[in-house]
């Protein structure tokens, strides 16, 4: 079986899930993404935090039992940015216009899955734009953890140094390490947050159903402004991406588009009528569980469990515990889940034009990938055409 570390290649994965300490470590390997989303949606769009933190633990934990590799559970990142943004802006988008963003996904993409249309349309997309999709995912993961590490160089190069040296290490995790000093560094800069913590206590909840909160003008808001935009980049990232990705490391546990389509429409119909939010399985987040360790579903149920237990008994205080992971630690754990992604990814094309596909595809992925996917396509059509002499 490989080690964690940086890159992998190929994974023997136990016919079980696992739940010890590398994968214990490597549940947390996506909360680069996971905790600047879920802070969005709850902090801006003023979302309920049970609704959000429950969809995300029952998906996880089932995606985790079914899967049995670190098939991840990712908040879905355009429409998490769009939302926010036009929150702050505009205030047209509301909480049920998130919902009835999650409600046409999970429809476009389960009905694309069952009628086996998504299959379809992955054929069509030739392996150079795969491959420039995983490497500027991986490439702008870095970038953005770069972006994060510079709120705090120092705390920055502290963590991250520690984490390198512990890579690999089962008796004491990278990960373990790195979020005991975030955790730390957050209390030391700003003692009231543990005050707060202590003063939220605990309260039961329970789910409510959203779906009866949606108005025909949230509605289209949630269609048109969150939900269509996406597309393209799910499409990319979180069907073919993932697919390729989950292919390559756990060959013995093969997926198909049709199945990660039919997961991710199943996914967003049931995070809609929870008060949750639009979900995806990016590419970036099996990077993030495996470059902490996790080789099998267990990371991704026992990350489940956890905002399961959050979401039932401290989702009045999950605001503030998010707030005790600095940013550049965030940036840490983002920063080398894109070294994991792009790292690991596939070999470039031996010819020279296959090469320049990649490396644009790349590039633009990196800014949206939605574009990138289109332009990887045209770019491909061009190359077969005899149009790009480089």
């Amino acid at each position: 079986m490989s080690e964690p570390g940086l890159p992998i290649s190929t994974i023997a994965t136990p016919l079980r899930n696992r739940y010890d300490r590398m994968e214990w470590a490597g549940a947390f390997g996506d909360l680069g993404t996971l905790i600047p989303f879920v802070a969005a949606y709850i902090g801006v769009l003023k979302m309920d935090p049970f609704g959000v933190l429950f969809a995300f633990g029952v998906c996880m934990l089932v995606c985790g039992l079914y899967y049995k590799t670190p098939f991840p559970v990712q908040p879905m990142k355009a429409i998490g940015a769009v939302a926010a943004l036009q929150a702050v802006q505009t205030a047209v988008v509301t909480p049920a216009a998130v919902y009835s963003a999650a409600l046409v996904t999970g429809a476009v993409w389960l009905l694309l899955g069952l009628t086996g249309l998504v299959s379809r349309v992955a054929r069509l997309v030739p392996p150079t734009v795969v491959i420039g999709i995983v490497f500027g995912l991986g490439f702008g993961f870095m970038l953005q953890g770069v972006t994060m590490m510079q709120s705090d160089w120092l705390i920055a190069l502290i963590g991250g140094s520690a984490t390198l040296l512990l890579m690999g290490n089962k008796k004491f995790p990278a990960m373990f390490v790195l979020l005991a000093f975030g955790i730390t560094v957050g209390i030391v800069q700003n003692p009231a947050l543990l005050t707060a913590l202590k003063q939220s206590g605990a309260a039961f909840h329970t789910p409510t159903f959203a779906l009866t909160d949606i108005s025909w003008s949230q509605f289209f808001v949630g269609a048109v402004l969150l939900a269509l935009p996406q597309i393209p980049l799910t499409l990319g990232n979180a069907v073919i991406a993932i697919k390729e990705e989950n292919n390559r490391l756990f060959p013995h546990r093969p997926v198909t588009e049709g199945g990660v389509s039919i997961s991710t429409g199943i996914m967003n119909l049931f995070s809609a009528s929870v008060c949750g939010v639009p979900m995806c399985h990016g590419a970036g987040g099996m990077a993030g569980h495996i470059a902490f360790g996790a080789r099998t579903g267990g990371a991704v149920v026992i990350l489940g469990c956890l905002l399961l237990v959050l979401a039932f008994f401290f989702s009045d205080s999950v605001e503030v515990l998010f707030q005790l992971f600095p940013t550049a630690v965030l940036g840490v754990i983002l920063f080398l889940t894109g070294a994991q992604l792009a790292l690991g990814s596939s070999a470039f094309p031996a010819e020279r034009s296959g090469r320049v596909v990649v490396l644009l595809t790349a590039a633009f992925c990196m800014w949206n990938v939605g574009v990138g996917f289109v332009v990887g396509i045209a770019l491909h059509h061009l190359q077969q055409r005899g149009r790009m002499q480089m």
